[in-house]
């Protein structure tokens, strides 16, 4: 199923790759990632789980870490801005279909945004729990699995947070606010995906 799904992420002007764990993540992305390069995040389980923040501020790059304690909102959008011009964007992203589509939903749209567009590459990581059949089992699974752990994680006071299911509410602390579906790409493997052979994040 995997090469398949690599297959189709190729048809789709992005590419593959698949690696067994941490250790070989953190390898391939030394040969993607250059020395002195500029690199933005995006907020991501996946990426902590593995160890993939560490190695950036351990590296030799230049890393818009959004995670620095004590960061006003002002700074953080000027991270955010800083994002589009990076020489690499690096996120997780909620599902990959069988047919090499990349789904997300996001609350303000500072990580889908350079996904879309700006950073000379992206790079998203996942594990093989995020693959899905269609575009439908993607935005299910995002919806009813995903938004309603990271509400939670984010401290939100939704109604998910409690039921444990998206009712689609109308919360001002919604985080499913854009809903972004990439199905190809003009410049050829500007999208790198990474599928992990474990199970990541949710």
């Amino acid at each position: 199923m995997v090469k398949q799904v690599i297959y189709k992420l190729q048809q789709n002007n992005m590419a593959g790759y698949f690696v067994q764990g941490n250790n070989e993540l953190i390898h391939l992305l030394t040969t993607l990632i250059k020395p002195g390069d500029t690199v933005g995040c995006g907020d991501s389980v996946t990426l902590e789980e593995t160890g993939v923040f560490n190695f950036l501020r351990n590296g030799n790059f230049v890393f818009y870490d959004k995670h620095r304690p004590n960061l006003t909102s002002e700074e953080k959008r000027e991270l955010y801005l800083k994002n589009f011009s990076a020489d690499t964007f690096i996120t997780g992203t909620n599902a990959i279909t069988h047919d090499g589509k990349l789904f997300n939903i996001d609350g303000n749209g500072s990580r889908v945004a350079p996904m879309l567009y700006g950073p000379k590459q992206v790079i998203a990581v996942a594990g093989i729990n995020k693959l899905v059949g269609t575009v439908e089992d993607a935005i299910k699974r995002t919806r009813q699995i995903a938004a309603p752990l990271d509400a939670k994680r984010l401290g939100k006071d939704t109604p998910c947070t409690k039921l444990d299911k998206c009712i689609d509410c109308r919360h001002n602390q919604r985080i499913c606010n854009d809903f972004v579906l990439i199905t190809g790409q003009f410049v050829k493997d500007r999208i790198k995906v990474i599928i992990v052979n474990k199970t990541l994040g949710y």
